[in-house]
């Protein structure tokens, strides 16, 4: 006779429940708050829409993101994307050139004490006082909002790469030195891979402050970005349909910083910066 076989127990009730358990709560919240939202705003004095009036007048926006009607009256999906092609490409300038700026200043005395100061000045100046510098000298509005989103996410990135690296434990700088390592070897061997904590904490500022800086941007040099939509539904008195762009907002800026923390959790095995 056989012996039966031993069944091993599924996995999925345990992560049924994790994900229930991290959904339903902000379902139940974003109800209760749409519930509150349309009791106070269906009055006749109500300034601000309510969700049934929003969803009445902007529809089309929430159902059929990606339609094309012309080229200035396109759906909300495909202005998201242009503002994401700006954002990857300042973006993905500013961590290269952050990240190096970073090693640089971490790893030396004299870069540090004269350039951190000049960083610490800098990256106080608020992201659309940089915007007129920028059409000044690009004289384009794209490659000004890009040169406003680079401006805008380096700080965080260069200052949390350097600390990063001054983090680097003396052990380290040890083996380094017994292996003989070139500086070339001890960048990618040793700096990188200890500071990557440090590095992907600065990433995610960045992105989530190159998402601020694009929409804010475009409401200023136009185009059909996301944030010109708002700007110009505002001079229209579309207030649905601003409404429904700051959803829109919201959650690429939700998704872009759960993406670089995943990112980063699997690069550095789930090690936080101390």
């Amino acid at each position: 006779m056989k012996p039966a076989a031993v069944r091993r127990p599924s996995r999925w009730p345990g992560y049924a429940k994790s994900v229930a358990a991290t959904v339903i709560p902000p379902l139940v919240m974003v109800v209760l708050l749409g519930l509150l939202w349309e009791i106070l705003c269906s009055g006749a004095g109500a300034t601000l829409p309510a969700p049934s009036r929003i969803w009445a007048d902007s529809k089309d926006l929430i159902l059929d993101p990606f339609f094309v009607a012309g080229p200035q009256d396109i759906g909300l999906g495909w202005r998201v994307l242009v503002s994401l092609q700006r954002v990857a490409v300042g973006f993905g300038l500013a961590a290269v050139a952050g990240i190096a700026l970073g090693a640089v200043v971490g790893q030396s005395v004299w870069a540090m004490r004269g350039l951190d100061p000049i960083f610490q000045v800098l990256r106080t100046v608020p992201p659309l006082a940089w915007l007129p510098i920028a059409l000044a000298a690009f004289r384009d509005s794209n490659p000004s909002a890009i040169f406003v989103i680079f401006i805008t996410a380096i700080w965080p990135i260069i200052i949390n790469t350097a600390v990063g690296i001054r983090n680097i434990p003396q052990d380290y700088r040890n083996v380094a030195q017994v292996l003989r390592l070139n500086p070339l070897e001890f960048f990618w061997k040793i700096m990188l891979p200890s500071a990557a904590p440090y590095i992907f904490t600065g990433l995610r500022i960045g992105i989530g402050l190159s998402w601020l800086a694009i929409v804010a941007a475009e409401m200023l040099t136009g185009g059909v970005g996301i944030g010109f939509f708002i700007w110009d539904a505002w001079n229209s008195s579309r207030l649905p349909d601003i409404i429904v762009a700051l959803v829109y907002i919201g959650l690429v800026g939700f998704v872009l910083d759960r993406l670089v923390a995943g990112i980063g959790s699997f690069v550095t095995r789930g090690t936080q910066a101390s």
